[in-house]
């Protein structure tokens, strides 16, 4: 796990600068504080940072081939890499190192553009090919590698995370307005725009060269969306228990120490127990848990016992919360509204203390049918289906009490566009009141429209299940998983993320996701005779906070201050008024989430968009001294 970051210039007359990748590499040397290079040819130049996993004492990089003509920066982990190495050998290619950067190096130079499909991992690199003169990047297939980039007539730069970005002088520090709309609506920016003017993501899944006469962009890979498969219980779990098996197999390879981040439920429980009967012994399990009726400390303790781990825990106050504030936006990059990136944060730094690589739950509930929602959504399905739904259900909107109530009414007779994820932080009006004067489209780059479009003809949960992989997996909970964790040069892993499972689950019926009003029917039926009952059968809880008690008590004064101070940027874009009566309504109703967005876009622009160059250098220092 590494950071990956480089500069080609179209003119070719233009040389890059070392003290510019220089720059550009040590703002994230978090990434990868084992090692460090450069590779400069001209116009183009290539930097990293190296958090040694695989081959500890070879793999330095930016890596060549034996003549030196191609060049490759890569960041993340190839589980399939030793069969690769093999195919490659036989095929004439040979190895100075151990490392899988090399195979992806040679994959480069037999298969070119298509190398991307015979990797099984997760990635972002950049291939430097001097015959060819072309710059090739990757992204994995879900996302769970970061790789942003910048470009205007003169040069395209990229990077493993944006700080990085900002140290090139053509790269602009502003805030893309047309992307508010986009994070007071879900919490973040939908791919592949930021909230940084000019700033990209690349998508998940697709490629991307760079020439001299301008840059094309690929999709390679997509989630199924072809109809079910006809299949019982028997033959899933039977096709199901060795998929898992070898995909947590080949996530635990590693010449490091490894643990996993045990929160209790079944998928990250679900991992804990796979790895015991592969036959590791002494697991390094680690907890996040708070001094409250929230913490689900208990319940991983449960699993930690039954299979003996070496389990370490970590409680957050509500002053920790706002003292790691700043830090954790700093690592973000970019503001999401999110509040489990703080307990994501203190766990991780618990968890570095102890190994090098850790293996996390994140993905199961997506493509298992996890969420409570799914279900709700399959229940409005069917009443949707009765008689006079639509006046129904603005009828019982009008008078059924404030709350879920009302709100699950108000969806009846709306197709599952209009009501899957109508609302996650601001409404529609609420945001029209946070900006008055400003138009409002709740849709603003199309990104929503064009991946509802794409998987409209599946059924239901398959399409809520498309939706959040393309949109909320890896632009919330996935950049959270890398940032936070490579804030303490920790890697994290994520197995119900391999794309093989991806696809075995995509194609499942809905009856073995959700059954009989129990979601991830299926993973627990597998998974029954390995944990406690009582983890089995426990509802979702997400990753509960206590924000809400803590918005009303330990932490209102700091929310009211910091947003209702005259140098808060959010009175810049946001109506003072409105802040001011969010945070009164959290008095009687549950407002927590919008005063952490708020909170979250307050620090963000001070720290990324507002500061000059001096301070923002200060604040890097002291995140690091930290």
């Amino acid at each position: 796990m590494c950071s990956i970051n480089g500069v080609f210039y179209f003119d070719p007359q233009r040389s890059v600068e070392e003290s510019l990748l220089t720059d550009m590499r040590r703002v994230a040397i978090h990434r990868g504080p084992d090692d460090h290079g450069l590779y400069i040819n001209r116009n183009v130049g290539l930097a990293f940072n190296r958090l040694s996993i695989i081959d500890v004492s070879g793999g330095h990089q930016p890596m060549s081939n034996e003549d030196g003509s191609v060049w490759i920066v890569f960041n993340g982990e190839i589980y399939n890499f030793n069969e690769l190495h093999t195919q490659l050998v036989q095929s004439g290619y040979r190895f100075r190192t151990r490392s899988d950067t090399e195979t992806v190096l040679h994959a480069w130079e037999h298969y070119g553009e298509e190398c991307v499909v015979h990797l099984r991992g997760m990635f972002a690199f950049a291939i430097w090919d001097d015959r060819r003169k072309m710059l090739f990047a990757s992204r994995d297939r879900l996302g769970i590698k970061p790789f942003y980039y910048y470009t205007d007539r003169n040069v395209f730069a990229f990077a493993s995370e944006i700080k990085s970005l900002l140290e090139v002088p053509e790269v602009p520090r502003e805030l893309e307005t047309l992307a508010i709309a986009d994070y007071l609506r879900h919490g973040y920016a939908l791919p592949p725009y930021t909230m940084f003017a000019g700033i990209r993501s690349l998508p998940a899944a697709h490629t991307m060269t760079v020439r001299q006469r301008g840059i094309a962009i690929e999709e390679y890979w997509h989630i199924p969306l072809e109809p079910t498969r006809t299949m019982d219980e028997r033959q899933a779990l039977e096709e199901l228990a060795p998929l898992l098996d070898e995909t947590v197999r080949m996530h635990l390879m590693s010449d490091v120490p490894l643990g996993v981040f045990l929160s209790g439920g079944i998928d990250s429980s679900s991992i804990v127990a796979v790895m015991s009967r592969l036959g590791v012994r002494k697991i390094k399990t680690f907890s996040v848990g708070y001094d409250s009726a929230e913490s689900e400390l208990e319940y991983a303790q449960l699993v930690a016992n039954q299979y003996g781990t070496e389990h370490h825990e970590v409680r957050l106050t509500a002053s920790k919360f706002s003292e790691l504030l700043p830090r954790v936006i700093w690592h973000m990059d970019e503001p999401v509204a999110d509040p489990p990136a703080i307990p994501l944060y203190c766990v991780s730094e618990l968890a570095s203390q102890q190994v090098t690589v850790a293996l996390s739950g994140e993905g199961a509930d997506e493509i298992f049918g996890g969420y409570p929602t799914y279900r709700r959504m399959l229940l409005l399905d069917h009443l949707n289906r009765l008689p006079l739904t639509g006046p129904a259900g603005r009828a019982f909107a009008r008078w059924a009490p404030a709350g879920k109530l009302r709100k699950n009414g108000a969806m009846l007779g709306q197709p599952l566009e209009s009501r899957y994820r109508t609302a996650l932080i601001f409404s529609v009006d609420e945001i029209s009141r946070l900006r008055p004067g400003e138009p409002l489209n709740d849709d603003p780059y199309g990104v929503l429209d064009q991946v509802r479009s794409r998987c409209k003809h599946l059924d239901s949960l398959a399409r809520m299940s498309y939706i959040d992989l393309r949109t909320w997996m890896p632009n919330d909970l996935l950049l959270k998983a890398d940032r936070l964790s490579m804030a303490h040069s920790l890697e994290l892993r994520v197995p119900f993320l391999d794309h093989k499972l991806v696809e075995f689950a995509a194609r499942l019926p809905v009856s073995l996701k959700i059954h009989r009003a129990v979601n991830k029917y299926i993973l627990k039926r597998l998974m029954k005779p390995f944990l406690p009952l009582k983890i089995v059968h426990r509802p979702k809880r997400g990753f509960p906070i206590p924000t809400k008690h803590w918005f009303r008590n330990g932490l209102a004064g700091f929310a009211r201050e910091r947003l209702l101070s005259p140098d808060s940027p959010c009175n810049a874009f946001f109506s003072q008024k409105e802040i001011a009566a969010v945070l009164h309504a959290h008095r009687y109703r549950d407002c927590s989430d919008q005063i952490y967005a708020l909170l979250v876009f307050d620090e963000w622009y001070r720290l990324f968009v507002k500061s000059k160059a001096a301070r923002y250098q200060s604040s890097l220092l002291s995140m690091q001294t930290h």
